[in-house]
């Protein structure tokens, strides 16, 4: 059997045409035609020998060998990423100073900072983690490089849109749906301490619906808010994200209560031209984390 390369560059069309589930955003994104990005799928699909994408609906899905592919794409085009951040930046050195959400601190920061330190080994990583409004004043006041934020009224000059992530409804993973509140009781609520704006979009959303509801348990941390909804003192209110084993999302039907709002994922740069490791620091980060974005 003759041997197959198969070219970074379509590899990188199919990932991001998968992830925007839009093979024309992806040419967009890429600064390509459609027709371009269409003759690279045709390309791939070719070399595979199989079909990558079926019909579905007025849409189309990946097919078992597409599954198989993407999860290879992903791979080789992080290791040549890798690879060419290392040979062109490896004499790099200083630091960048990254906020993040408490969402990501556990399953986005440790993969982020194992891609970074292997590409850039003589530059550090400073990392805070922390709520969007002192995420957005470091930014602001030259403190972060660099903040993972969620959308809300506050801002920075320099940002760039991620994603629309859907609020849910959280409850313990044991519990039952139907037990998350008795009638004629008031909800219990588990949120972080305010200002918070999960919290005031939960809240706002119960008031609409005529839902009573209670503060049952207040927290500085989500591992404090997650600690109480898996013992059971209440239901909270998150995006899908970084959920830990003891809870579950919920939707509004099957919570019986109101649906909830879009949440805006950003990212913050202190600067309009940043420094060449701040720049593959945010494409490193913005690698990693869209895989988990199609919610």
């Amino acid at each position: 059997m003759s041997r197959v390369s198969f070219d970074p560059e379509v590899l990188r069309s199919f990932l991001l045409g998968v992830e925007l589930d839009s093979f024309a955003r992806a040419a967009e994104r890429l600064n390509r035609s459609t027709s371009a990005v269409s003759a690279q799928l045709k390309r791939l699909e070719d070399q595979a020998g199989r079909p990558l994408l079926r019909k579905s609906g007025r849409g189309m899905a990946l097919t078992e060998t597409g599954e198989v592919m993407l999860g290879y794409a992903r791979r080789l085009l992080e290791l040549n990423d890798e690879a060419a951040a290392a040979v062109r930046g490896v004499e790099l050195e200083g630091r960048v100073r990254l906020g993040l959400q408490e969402d990501f601190g556990e399953t986005l920061l440790p993969a982020v900072l194992g891609r970074f330190a292997r590409a850039h080994p003589k530059l550090r990583i400073e990392a805070r983690i922390a709520r969007n409004a002192e995420l957005l004043d470091g930014v602001n006041h030259g403190k972060l490089d660099l903040a993972l934020a969620w959308e809300g009224e506050q801002s920075s000059p320099h940002v760039e849109r991620l994603a629309r992530l859907p609020l849910r409804w959280i409850g313990s993973a044991d519990a039952r749906s139907s037990k998350l509140r008795r009638r004629g009781e008031a909800l219990p609520l588990v949120v972080l301490d305010a200002p918070c704006l999960v919290r005031r979009a939960a809240i706002d959303a119960l008031d609409r619906a005529g839902i009573a509801w209670r503060i049952a348990f207040t927290s500085a941390s989500l591992a404090g808010t997650w600690a109480a909804v898996t013992a059971g003192l209440g239901v909270s209110v998150r995006t899908p994200l970084g959920l830990p084993a003891g809870v579950r999302a919920l939707t509004a039907k099957e919570a019986g209560l109101p649906a909830l709002p879009m949440l805006g994922l950003a990212l913050h740069r202190a600067d309009a031209e940043p420094f060449p490791a701040v720049t593959r620091l945010a494409e490193i980060l913005i690698d990693t984390l869209m895989p988990s974005l199609s919610l």
